[in-house]
C-alpha cells in the first residue's frame, strides 16, 4: 500500500508577523492505494471552531528531502 494524498482541512485563521490573515490547516487523514483501489483513511474527525463545512483538500505528497521537521535541540534558544 502506498500513500497517494494527504487530506487537510482549514481549521481556522491567524495573522502572521506582518498582520496578513492566513489559513491554518489540519491534517485529518490520507488516501492510500490498495489492491482493490484507492481507500480513504481518516485519522481524526475535524471539529474546528464554528463547525466543519465538509470540504477537505487532497494534497500531493511532498518529497521527504523538502520536509524540515522539528528544529533540533541545538537550534532552540533557552
Amino acid at each position: 500500500m502506498s500513500k497517494l494524498y494527504e487530506i487537510t482541512i482549514v481549521s481556522g485563521k491567524y495573522k502572521n508577523k506582518d498582520g496578513v490573515e492566513k489559513s491554518r490547516y489540519q491534517n485529518i487523514g490520507s488516501v492510500i492505494e490498495t489492491k482493490n483501489g484507492p481507500m480513504l483513511k481518516l485519522d481524526s474527525i475535524p471539529l474546528p471552531e464554528g463547525g466543519w463545512n465538509g470540504w477537505a483538500y487532497l494534497n500531493t505528497l511532498k518529497p521527504k528531502e523538502d520536509y524540515k521537521g522539528l528544529p533540533k535541540d541545538d537550534d532552540i534558544d533557552f
